[in-house]
């Protein structure tokens, strides 16, 4: 429980500091970026000095070496030098961009956002305007990031699957477990009342008193059964999942009012599937009573076998009031229940049963004041 909490404290405290870890690494990049930018603004404002000399100096005179090295070392920042008689140089472009001059409308247009042009000036004589856009390393560092934000969002994902998959198991260790202790509950006293049992028919009470009382000590008898199933990894057996049905529903229907009709219906030929039948009843028991329930105990529940391509699917329809749609993902969420006297545990076992134990699926389709069809999805084979 100790380690429980401290884990419960410790999560959030991890979280704000890989954020805050985060957020700090992006600051520095935005600030290094900045001041990248700032030192390749301050050398294409040397080279445009180197420029206007150029520009301005006797075309017999020699370049000085300085000249001729501030223009070799910028290979890689593209540039567009408009003269002040219409014509265009262009520098460190892959391809020929003079022939399409609205691109190169467009480009100017683009270089001027990303960064302020210079006028290449002698004395107060303006001689060209040079446009500039971003290197290779500004756009790469400009992207890191994003790349950094998407790591991020994957290491996130990642970590709260982990933790969702951590409070599955747990979940489902503590169903296990209390699916365990409920069976081993059950049996204790169980054993003591059948031996109760038989010595009453021993010591001649009435046999119809005997008869009841054995009835229900069956019925307690199946639910240990069942609760001691799902605290176990138990197999699957080759199942005649139609006959088994409708012994469920004969079964079922000999303990529920006269009122409800549990309609079957098939079409299919006699299928067999993996299945464990005293968990599969259960979960038929647990949809037709949760249809009664919605019904209040008067109307037709319809319990049909079809298939589709992958799964043989029992599906238990009501003409009940139907199920809101803001409950619809809840209503199979452990301790969810939209009755009053519910414990919210019905659906949620149905689908441990179908999901985990078969492999299956668990669809519940509803319409509001028209009724609820929940389908069972069973593999099959």
């Amino acid at each position: 429980m100790k380690t429980s909490i401290k884990l419960t404290y410790a999560r959030p405290i991890l979280i704000s500091i890989a954020l805050a870890i985060v957020g700090l690494i992006l600051w520095n990049t935005h600030d290094f970026l900045k001041e990248f930018k700032k030192e390749a603004q301050d050398k294409m404002s040397i080279w445009a000095t180197a420029q206007s000399q150029f520009m301005g100096a006797d075309p017999n005179a020699p370049l000085g070496d300085l000249v001729l090295e501030i223009f070799q070392s910028n290979t890689k920042t593209p540039m567009i030098l408009s003269h002040t008689d219409g014509t265009y140089s262009f520098n460190n472009f892959n391809e020929d961009i003079s022939e399409n001059s609205k691109n190169l409308k467009i480009l100017i247009k683009r270089f001027a956002k990303e960064n302020p042009p210079i006028k290449i000036k002698e004395g107060e004589t303006v001689l060209a305007t040079l446009y500039y856009g971003e290197s290779p390393n500004i756009k790469k560092l400009r992207y890191f990031p994003l790349a950094l934000l998407l790591i991020l969002g994957l290491f996130s994902a990642v970590v709260y699957f982990a933790l969702k998959l951590e409070k599955v198991a747990a979940q489902n260790i503590l169903w296990a477990s209390m699916a365990k202790e409920t069976a081993h509950q059950i049996a204790t006293p169980l054993s003591a009342l059948m031996g109760w049992n038989s010595l009453l028919n021993e010591r001649g009470v009435s046999p119809e008193i005997t008869l009841e009382i054995n009835k229900d000590l069956e019925r307690l008898s199946t639910i240990s059964s069942r609760f001691s199933s799902i605290g176990l990894e138990t197999g699957l057996d080759k199942v005649a999942l139609i006959q088994s049905t409708q012994e469920g529903i004969q079964y079922l229907s000999d303990r529920f009012p006269k009122s409800v009709d549990i309609q079957f219906q098939s079409k299919l030929e006699p299928h067999i599937i993996p299945l464990n039948k005293p968990l599969y009843f259960w979960c038929l028991e647990n949809l037709i009573k949760n249809s009664i329930d919605a019904m209040k105990g008067h109307g037709i529940i319809i319990v049909e076998i079809a298939k589709n391509k992958k799964y043989i699917v029992v599906s238990v329809q009501d003409h009940g009031p139907g199920i809101e749609k803001k409950y619809l993902k809840k209503v199979t969420n452990p301790g969810f229940s939209t009755k009053k006297s519910g414990w919210g545990l019905g659906l949620s076992l149905t689908k441990r049963i179908v999901t985990q134990f078969h492999k299956g699926v668990l669809k519940i389709h509803s319409e509001t004041n028209k009724g609820t069809r929940i389908e069972m999805h069973f593999p099959m084979a």
